[in-house]
């Protein structure tokens, strides 16, 4: 059977993003990686960070998922630099153990963001549009939640459960 997951990358295990996860798992009840709870080095050309928590993990998901969906608040007008770290370290398999970093071909991207306002610049979704082609995924969509004293609006509900039913159809269409 095909899984979805949602990595997770907020200085915060339990805030605002999280609201947001909550959201959009309530359509699709996907597995949730915390990258808050994980000790993932910065990328390194020589890779000293080989013991890190990323290989496994990393593994792991590209073993187990098919749509990766991608929770991050907007930090600086960007993606979290938990989420940075993610990503620049997918290099360690593009570079070594290269048929783990060619499992991610065929799979599903998508992007879920949050912050205090709706102002989000239109280039914030092109990193993950451009990470998802280059790697041989598809993009399925990018969903962004204003969090207001810990709730999300009626409106971006639907929003996110739109996009969380794209991934629930991607899901069900696989099997």
């Amino acid at each position: 059977m095909e899984k979805g997951v949602i990595i997770q990358a907020s200085a915060r295990s339990i805030g605002n993003t999280s609201v947001s996860v909550a959201a959009f798992n309530n359509t699709v009840n996907f597995d949730v990686i915390d990258l808050n709870t994980k000790h993932i080095s910065h990328f390194d050309y020589e890779f000293k960070n080989a013991n890190d928590d990323f290989a496994p993990l990393f593994k792991h998901i590209v073993k187990t998922y098919s749509v990766l969906i991608f929770a991050t608040p907007i930090y600086w007008y960007t993606m979290s630099g938990l989420l940075k770290v993610f990503f620049d370290r997918i290099s360690d398999f593009l570079i070594q153990e290269k048929a783990y970093g060619r499992l991610l071909r065929g799979k599903y991207m998508g992007v879920i963001s949050n912050g205090l306002t709706n102002n989000v610049t239109k280039a914030f979704a092109e990193p993950f549009i451009k990470s998802a082609d280059y790697l041989g995924m598809s993009f399925l969509g990018y969903q962004h939640s204003v969090i207001e004293n810990g709730k999300i609006s009626e409106t971006t509900h639907k929003q996110i459960n739109a996009l969380a039913l794209k991934c629930k159809q991607v899901i069900q269409n696989k099997d």
